[in-house]
């Protein structure tokens, strides 16, 4: 991941540090007044007991309310609610000047807020990437188009270049679960295999069904950190190790952070892929080709979401014109798009073969620009600024800027992003 260098050029400091409590949970209005420091790890905690759960409840337990309004903010549920942002009903945000102001999609101060914008099936798939990639799209767009047959959470995982997993979920209750005499298999207990392990068992298994605890389903993928823990920790998904000490996982990505130095941290850079791209359904095939030959990173996440149409031109937005193509997925008022995950050391690197990481991010951000496609920006990010403006369109964020008397107060999206000059080694790409 990208560094923090950034918190340290500030030449004043707030302190948030207090701003982590769940303020209000309205049943009736069914909306959550939160701080933004709460966790996806405290909402769950809080709403599972009352059978009640955000529409987007993004898989880490330390990921936080105010860090997902700010970027892209994607769980299982996002293919029928969109990010996280597109959740948010109103926030209270504070200007350079102090003033804070609320803003919501209908009030005056809408142009601040569009700124920042289960049982369980397991289904084998082998074939050709784009193969895989038209199954993925199958499992949850119904050919019929009927929304009812619609799953609740979608997610998708790519072992190689010919076999992957998608696995799709409808919310249960236990009843059903002992009335059908399906287990529930509690994969949240620190002992159990790793999830994306345990999913892969359908290759060889075939497609089953299971029940999975709500809470535990939403965090599937923390202990294991997706599939990092295993070079954070090789032994890590050793059943040993899960029994006696996998209560330890999975380790806190602040500290692992704030503990890089910078040689490390430039190794990660070199050697090692962490990329969240996102691309429009109908290019998820293509997508999956060119990482495969630039990058060759397994396993490859993919969670569709949709992205919707706003009254104004946001710096992440549908292609234009895509209303009238109707491909899969898409309606008049939303595209539907895919996160691509890229976790892992490439192939290049296992074998013990040269690999630029630095030329390989640069091709696959330029690779995105062309195909209206986004990068995320917690990665590292080799982006030049004129590329990062072709990436992620500027005009509303600019009016805001200026409007909001940000300019000069705040930095911009660009440098608090950027890699820092110490980190590019030969310079920095114009």
């Amino acid at each position: 991941m990208r560094n923090v260098d950034y918190k340290r050029a500030r030449h004043f400091q707030v302190d948030l540090s207090a701003f982590r409590n769940i303020l209000e949970i309205d049943t009736e209005r069914m909306v959550a007044k939160v701080e933004p420091l709460v966790s996806m790890g405290q909402i769950t905690k809080a709403t599972c007991p009352m059978n009640l759960s955000l529409a987007v409840a993004p898989e880490f337990d330390d990921l936080t309310v105010g860090g997902l309004i700010n970027s892209y903010g994607i769980s299982g549920g996002s293919h029928i609610y969109g990010l996280f942002t597109d959740t948010v009903v109103a926030m209270e945000v504070v200007l350079a000047d102090g003033q804070v102001v609320r803003a919501t999609m209908d009030n005056e101060h809408s142009d601040l807020f569009l700124w920042h914008a289960m049982a369980h099936i397991y289904t084998p798939v082998r074939g050709t990437l784009k193969e895989i990639a038209e199954a993925y799209a199958d499992s949850f767009v119904p050919r019929d188009g009927d929304p009812a047959k619609v799953p609740d959470f979608v997610e998708g995982m790519v072992y190689s270049s010919s076999e992957g997993v998608t696995m799709t979920g409808v919310y249960a209750s236990e009843e059903e679960a002992k009335k059908k005499g399906k287990r529930i298999n509690r994969v949240g207990w620190w002992f159990k295999p790793w999830f994306y392990q345990y999913a892969e068992t359908a290759l060889k298994r075939g497609e089953f069904v299971e029940y999975i605890p709500t809470r535990e389903y939403y965090h599937r993928h923390t202990r294991s950190l997706y599939w990092e823990g295993k070079l954070i920790i090789p032994f890590g998904d050793q059943f040993w190790f899960r029994f006696l000490l996998g209560w330890l996982m999975p380790p806190k990505i602040s500290l692992l952070k704030i503990t890089q130095g910078e040689a490390i941290r430039n190794y990660y850079h070199d050697n090692h892929v962490i990329q969240d791209v996102l691309v429009p359904l109908h290019k998820v095939s293509d997508a999956l080709e060119f990482a495969h030959r630039e990058l060759e990173v397994y396993p490859v996440w993919l969670c569709p979401h949709r992205l919707y149409k706003l009254p104004v031109k946001t710096m992440v937005h549908p292609e234009p014109g895509f209303e009238q193509h109707r491909r899969k997925g898409d309606t008049s008022y939303a595209q539907m798009f895919t996160d691509v995950g890229f976790y892992y050391a490439p192939a290049s690197v296992l074998r013990g073969e040269e690999f630029n990481g630095a030329e390989a991010v640069h091709r696959l951000e330029q690779w995105l620009i062309r195909n209206h496609g986004y990068q995320a920006q917690y990665a590292v990010s080799e982006l030049s600024e004129k590329d990062f403006w072709r990436m992620f369109d500027p005009s509303h964020y600019e009016h805001c800027r200026r409007k909001y008397g940000a300019v000069g107060s705040f930095m911009s999206a660009h440098y608090k992003s950027k890699k820092r000059q110490k980190e590019r080694g030969g310079g920095a790409r114009s």
